[in-house]
């Protein structure tokens, strides 16, 4: 069996996970020893199964985008109420991003589901995930005044968006500092539930 590197280029990897016609995929992916059946999953389903180490990218490739105010919206609109979390929406949010931070989620993402289609699911604790990025906010509430405020705006005018917008880049800072499986798993969920689901 041929063994996949973990760098598949980011466009193989949407072509065949975004693929209208999915047998010819099928069969590409089974020559390289994945499990073609994985490609049927959503998006969260296929990060749920990736390695911590793969998940910690995709963390690390968020972070380091929204440190860039602009390219920060493209990222927070996947943790809106409603987002499309799916493939096709991180693919959609990649496309918003500047080239260095393209490549560098594009990456993250490619590594993700070639390790999820290589893997059973992972072990995974909503519950305890949820209290990591509360503990994780309540760093996050005593570094920045605003952030609760932000956390709790629950409108959908641009006002709210933008305040969601600066708390979360506030929680991801803090979850910086967190070891690497604790930031796969509240990745995991926020990917999961998106930040309005944090403050319930």
């Amino acid at each position: 069996m041929q063994r996949i590197s973990t760098r598949l280029p980011f466009v193989l990897c949407f072509a065949l996970a975004l693929s209208p016609s999915i047998a010819p995929a099928q069969d590409a992916l089974a020559d390289w020893g994945i499990d073609p059946a994985v490609l049927g999953a959503g998006g969260s389903d296929l990060l749920r199964r990736a390695p911590d180490s793969a998940i910690d990218g995709v963390f690390q490739a968020v972070h380091a985008a929204s440190q860039d105010e602009g390219e920060s919206r493209a990222l927070c609109g996947l943790f809106e109420p409603g987002a499309d979390r799916s493939l096709q929406g991180l693919n959609a949010v990649a496309t918003r991003l500047g080239p260095a931070s393209r490549e560098r989620f594009a990456d993250a993402i490619a590594q993700a589901l070639v390790g999820a289609m290589q893997s059973p699911p992972q072990p995974y604790d909503a519950a305890a995930a949820k209290q990591s990025l509360k503990a994780a906010g309540a760093t996050a509430a005593i570094l920045h005044d605003g952030f609760t405020r932000g956390l709790d705006a629950s409108g959908s005018d641009a006002a709210s968006r933008d305040a969601r917008c600066q708390s979360l880049r506030w929680l991801l800072d803090a979850m910086q500092s967190r070891p690497p499986s604790e930031r796969a798993a509240m990745t995991r969920w926020l990917l999961d539930q998106g930040l309005l689901q944090l403050s319930s």
